[in-house]
């Protein structure tokens, strides 16, 4: 046993420990937050307590405890009882032993000693307690070595991994984020243990498969959980489409480069810039449409004309098939994906301000994240070609903040509307208002006339002449 107990001075330690000891019950505090203030990590709010009895009779008798009395959440069926005071989650479950059936996460749950409550945990950096009761108070519990493995930043599972894994497959993303987070090694024999259960991730909810894999995309560096999950099979069973892009091919002695380690490169450059969870999904599905429009032209080399429009097109089926969200942000991931190669287009001396009109145009507000994402996509070695890019985008960047302020053509709303020009032409609603309308917006973005009321009415007065209006 070790003692730490200038890790629970908190009042709600003392508070719950007291209240374990009016009840006659062993109470612990455990997992990742044992774990993190051992390591003198940022704390979250949430806390899980084990209790040898009732966890929902402690969380009772807590709950009446506190002022204000807060909200107590019971799920009968699992022995755990929820309480969240002054933002910070207090879960209280009994201490159980779990069997799990071979094609079921719902295991079979039985009352269990600590020792058993321990067996059952993912990791042994978080099967970790600290009692709580008052003749045992700050007593620490480490029956698997993590404080060990905390010192030597190892993953290791508490029983064989191929039980742990087999039991719960969860574990095994669980695994990786955790590697990624604390910048742990997963354990070879916790690895071997996912590259042979790895197939066995696919009777796991889906949406609860991609919180863990967003937690993985929004580590300071992605690509070693990334790296893991591929090398692990992991990645193979959630996201086919990147796997796709690993390997390098070779015809009349051209390579292209391997394009699955190339977006690793890209995720990690984007994320020393950005934190927006989206936008690192965008960046990491940027080239998914690269192995279906590979080509090798003859004189040419390798291309991939269209890989961004194809790979916009993936986005929905992937989303969907991962429970990811559906809404305005996986609109953000297409747009990105669909436009990722625009600026670098534009990254020369001859770009036309209609071109960077355009570009303003399509992109409107997420005209920055697109550049972050384009920046992020340089991952040249020739430190010469990198200088002169990076300078290429710090012109365009320059040219786009010109045209914006002289043009104003982010988030364009058209000078004239429909309603004007039925009521000037005595018209009603035909095809012809939007070509007028389209007509105006594109003698706009080729700089043919400001963007400005009157001389879009004068543009509208020649077109409708042109389309026999008047």
């Amino acid at each position: 046993m070790v003692q730490r107990p200038e890790y629970i001075k908190d009042s709600i330690f003392t508070l719950v420990g007291a209240q374990a000891d009016a009840l006659g019950l062993e109470c612990y505090v455990v997992g990742g937050y044992v774990r993190d203030q051992w390591m003198g990590r940022p704390l979250k709010m949430d806390i899980d307590f084990v209790v040898v009895g009732s966890g929902i009779a402690l969380a009772k008798a807590v709950q009446q405890q506190l002022k204000p009395r807060p909200k107590l959440t019971v799920f009968k069926n699992f022995g755990t009882a929820h309480i969240n005071f002054e933002g910070v989650d207090l879960e209280f479950v009994g201490a159980r032993i779990e069997s799990y059936k071979r094609n079921s996460r719902n295991p079979e749950v039985a009352a269990g000693s600590l020792q058993d409550d321990q067996n059952r945990r993912d990791f042994s950096v978080n099967a970790m307690a600290i009692c709580l009761n008052k003749d045992r108070w700050g007593e620490l519990s480490d029956p698997f070595g993590g404080i060990k493995d905390i010192e030597d930043k190892i993953l290791r599972t508490p029983l064989d991994p191929d039980q742990t894994f087999d039991d719960d497959p969860l574990r095994m993303m669980r695994a990786v984020r955790f590697a990624a987070q604390l910048n742990f090694k997963v354990s070879s024999e916790a690895l071997m243990s996912i590259r042979n259960n790895a197939t066995r991730i696919s009777i796991v909810a889906p949406e609860r498969t991609a919180q863990e894999f967003n937690k993985i995309l929004a580590v300071p560096k992605p690509s070693y959980g990334l790296g893991l999950l591929f090398t692990s099979g992991l990645l193979e069973q959630i996201l086919p489409e990147l796997c796709a892009l690993q390997g390098v091919e070779e015809v009349e002695g051209q390579l292209h480069k391997d394009n699955f380690y190339h977006t690793l490169e890209v995720v990690d450059n984007l994320s020393r810039t950005s934190e927006d969870l989206w936008l690192r999904w965008a960046a990491l599905l940027h080239d998914i449409g690269k192995p279906r429009t590979k080509k090798f032209i003859k004189g040419t080399g390798w291309t991939f004309r269209g890989h961004e429009f194809l790979g916009g097109k993936m986005v929905p089926e992937l989303f969907k098939r991962m429970h990811l969200p559906t809404d305005a942000r996986m609109k953000f991931v297409i747009k990105m994906v669909q436009m990722s190669s625009r600026p670098a287009a534009l990254s020369d001396d001859t770009v036309t301000d209609s071109a960077l009109r355009r570009l303003l145009f399509d992109a409107g507000d997420d005209i920055e994240s697109l550049m972050l994402l384009c920046e992020a996509d340089l991952t040249t070695k020739n430190e010469k070609k990198k200088r002169k890019y990076l300078q290429n985008f710090k012109h365009v960047r320059t040219k786009l903040k010109e045209v914006e302020e002289r043009d104003q053509i982010r988030n364009f709303q058209p000078p004239v509307t429909g309603q004007e020009i039925m009521e000037k032409y005595g018209i009603g609603q035909c095809r012809e208002i939007g070509q007028i309308k389209e007509g105006i917006k594109e003698a706009i973005l080729e700089g043919d006339i400001p963007n400005e009321r009157e001389a879009a009415l004068r543009k509208m007065d020649e077109l409708a002449a042109q389309l026999g209006l008047v």
